[in-house]
């Protein structure tokens, strides 16, 4: 019979678990590209009462409950239209992240709201800088889209107010840039000139469930997510980019509010076992009076 007390604190402990992975999800349904969060239980050890025998099955009572894992679930969000063109969303590629750094430190998110610092560089909402190819050369009917001019190792992109006047002296200052389905970013300067300023560059994992949230909507690496794998959207497996827009929090709520009324039932019929358990020891106890 203390087993079914003992049973039963191992549901509401375990289950109070649940309960606080739900709460984040809600806090977090208007969150930049949030993930949200999955609980799965598994049995605990079983006592043995009787051994299997031919054609007798054992007698193993369980010894309660326990988390088996809390996942995140990497499906996309819906893309939101801002209208903003440093916002970008992911499209199509559930396994693809932004490459972000701090110093040497190196971070991935799906967040794709964007800024410029005052150098030009471009970063996130925290000052990391985004990651991507760079180089180009000014010209007069540039092929925004030949990647050849752009290097091959992931470097902080820049987006160049002024550069130099190929036909001459002087400057020429930025008039308006684009981004494009395949992450090319292209600078139309005065004096009709334009330049590839670079390319956003995209990061895939073989299991991106195994990525581990770091604050910030930013996640690293793990042993268990696999090793990244650059690549640039609108090639196989990454997906494409979409200017202007931003990806949505996954988080379902109706599903959220059906799993807490769950979660809120089940705590309280773990808390009944323990309270029946109890009134059949005092029964007991009080069979010698």
């Amino acid at each position: 019979m203390l087993k079914s007390l003992y049973s039963g604190v191992t549901g509401m402990k375990n289950i109070q678990t649940k309960m606080d992975v739900i709460s984040n999800n809600i806090a977090n349904v208007n969150t930049t590209a949030f993930k949200t969060g999955r609980v799965r239980f598994e049995d605990m050890l079983s006592q043995t009462n009787a051994s299997a025998q031919t054609g007798i099955n054992a007698q193993q009572v369980g010894l309660g409950v326990q988390v088996g894992s809390i996942d995140t679930v990497m499906s996309g969000g819906s893309l939101q239209s801002t209208g903003r063109a440093l916002d970008f969303g992911i499209e199509n590629g559930d396994s693809s992240f932004f490459t972000v750094k701090d110093g040497e430190n190196t971070f991935y998110t799906r967040d794709g709201g964007f800024y410029t610092d005052p150098t030009g560089n471009l970063v996130t909402s925290g000052g990391l800088q985004v990651q991507g190819y760079t180089g180009g050369t000014p010209a007069v009917n540039v092929d925004p889209f030949d990647p050849t001019t752009l290097g091959t190792t992931m470097a902080p992109i820049t987006i160049l107010q002024t550069i130099q006047n190929p036909d001459g002296a002087g400057t020429l200052d930025l008039q308006s840039y684009s981004v494009d389905s395949k992450g090319f970013i292209v600078g139309s300067y005065s004096g009709g000139k334009s330049m590839v300023l670079g390319r956003v560059g995209l990061t895939s994992f073989s299991n991106p469930d195994g990525l581990q949230k770091s604050g910030g909507n930013l996640y690293t690496e793990s042993a268990n997510s696999g090793a990244p794998e650059a690549g640039n959207p609108g090639e196989p497996g990454y997906g494409s980019v979409r200017s202007g827009f931003l990806e949505m929090s996954n988080v379902d709520l109706a599903n959220e509010f059906t799993e807490m009324i769950v979660t809120s039932r089940s705590y309280q019929a773990n808390s009944r076992s323990i309270t029946t358990s109890d009134t059949m020891l005092e029964e007991l106890i009080n069979l010698k009076r």
